[in-house]
């Protein structure tokens, strides 16, 4: 039984409803005993009451009352061949920051129907008996750069960067047909709509936000396609894909956003974290590149292209506001 606690929400858990926090942070506390907690207004989001269908946001606070449940930190066991697989996306490692290059398909945390994922797999690259610390996430689908923090003073200031956009992100995405400009910036506010499970974003949510993405035409494939970089101003959940499809150009393989794909055109969403740039307290910014995953490569193999260093396929490239 631990006693009160009040836990802040992280960048890798914006958007997530409060019943599906709860489950990550406490799997032992039965969906009974959590509507009875939140009924009597034990469970407190910023001060204030909260239901479980209450979306969280990065930086809020949670007050957990007194509950029997596993700690978040418990050391979890992991395979030998998870661990070989973990051990082999990262790309940097130093003593505060590991990047990982992660493949399409796997997702970052765990949910009712996800058993493995990145998440489980973190004890593998503890150093000194810490584990690493998300401190952002990618869709399931999405492949490429997926940053950790070595401890938590770390993650707070990583977390506090993402939040106030001081990371630059650099992705790279191959689209059905073409953007009627080489470049330009996408500024349509996002917010869930739909049932449950099937929600997508969209500007006509109620509660939708402000949403910029800044975006460059690479390369183009004829009227087929073409490849963009995109780099996000904000950090809405699916804004690169729900932007894409907002001007007509969805990205190939986006189910959910409306790209459907011609029949000969390589299988999975061709969305991928190409580079990052991140502020260090001391020193220069960490600047780290990932290689696109193979079915990326297919894309732009099927489109007649080759991932050379064209303009705008790199992050230096991009203009300051970027």
């Amino acid at each position: 039984m631990t006693g009160v606690q009040h836990r802040a929400v992280t960048a890798a858990e914006a958007d997530l409803r409060f019943d599906r926090w709860c489950k990550r942070h406490f799997p032992s506390l039965g969906h009974v005993q959590l509507q009875k907690l939140l009924r009597t207004g034990q469970f407190r989001l910023d001060g204030k009451r909260v239901t479980a269908a209450t979306r969280v946001q990065p930086g809020q606070t949670v007050r957990v009352p007194p509950v029997d449940a596993e700690a978040p930190t418990t050391r979890r066991t992991v395979s030998e061949a998870d661990a070989r697989f973990i051990r082999g996306l990262v790309i940097h490692d130093d003593a505060e920051i590991v990047v990982l290059n992660k493949p399409a398909g796997i997702a970052v945390q765990g949910g009712s129907k996800t058993t493995r994922h990145i998440d489980g797999m973190l004890d593998a690259l503890s150093k000194e008996g810490e584990r690493p610390k998300l401190v952002h996430r990618l869709d399931r689908d999405t492949s490429g750069i997926l940053v950790l923090a070595r401890n938590a003073v770390v993650a707070r200031e990583l977390m506090h960067a993402f939040q106030q956009h001081g990371v630059k992100k650099l992705y790279w995405a191959i689209v059905q047909g073409n953007p009627d400009r080489n470049a330009g910036l996408i500024d349509l506010r996002l917010g869930k709509s739909g049932p449950d499970g099937r929600e997508k974003m969209t500007p006509e949510a109620l509660d939708a936000k402000r949403a910029k993405t800044d975006f460059r035409v690479i390369a183009r494939a004829g009227k087929i396609a073409a490849w963009v970089g995109l780099v996000p101003l904000t950090g809405r959940t699916h804004q690169l894909r729900a932007h894409m499809q907002a001007i007509g150009t969805p990205i190939v393989g986006d189910h959910k956003y409306g790209g459907e794909p011609p029949a000969t055109a390589p299988d999975g969403l061709m969305l991928h974290a190409r580079e990052i740039e991140l502020p260090r307290a001391k020193g220069r910014p960490l600047r780290v590149t990932a290689e696109p995953p193979p079915h990326f490569l297919e894309g732009l193999a099927w489109l007649g292209l080759t991932p050379e260093a064209l303009p705008f396929s790199r992050l230096q490239d991009w203009p300051e506001a970027g």
